[in-house]
């Protein structure tokens, strides 16, 4: 198992930060690390990405978990869980705006030998949080 994490306090509301989790055009402005994203990120949805971590390579997800305000999860993987990644995106009201958490867990059978392959993606992780900040402050 193997698990990148990312967390930021956030000026703004649940909801405006969760407005922007949810639009797939302004999350592939460029500012997060996500160049291209296809498909409406709602309950039940499926999505595909494309990162600049990985130019060129689609990452298909499905979105599991769905609870606005709050918590998403985007799933994906290889059949019968042999190789799977979850990423969870939580917003928690606090006194002044939120804190935003993003994790993403990988595990499966293959995952030590899929996961020899994948860059880190601690970098990217803390460009997608700083860069939501950013959206969310109205700083992009």
């Amino acid at each position: 198992m193997r698990s990148y994490q990312a967390e930021r306090e956030i000026g703004a509301s649940a909801e405006e930060v969760w407005a922007l989790l949810t639009d797939a055009r302004q999350l592939a402005l460029g500012t997060l690390g996500i160049t291209k994203i296809e498909g409406t990120i709602a309950a039940g949805g499926r999505i595909k990405l494309w990162s600049e971590m990985t130019p060129g390579r689609a990452f298909p997800l499905r979105i599991g978990v769905f609870e606005p305000p709050s918590r998403m999860t985007w799933e994906g993987g290889m059949p019968l869980g042999l190789f799977k990644g979850v990423r969870t995106f939580t917003v928690t009201p606090m006194a002044q705006g939120v804190r935003f958490r993003m994790e993403e867990v990988f595990t499966g059978l293959l995952a030590p030998l899929i996961l020899k392959s994948v860059p880190d993606l601690g970098e990217s992780f803390e460009r997608f949080a700083s860069g939501l900040k950013a959206l969310a402050e109205g700083r992009s």
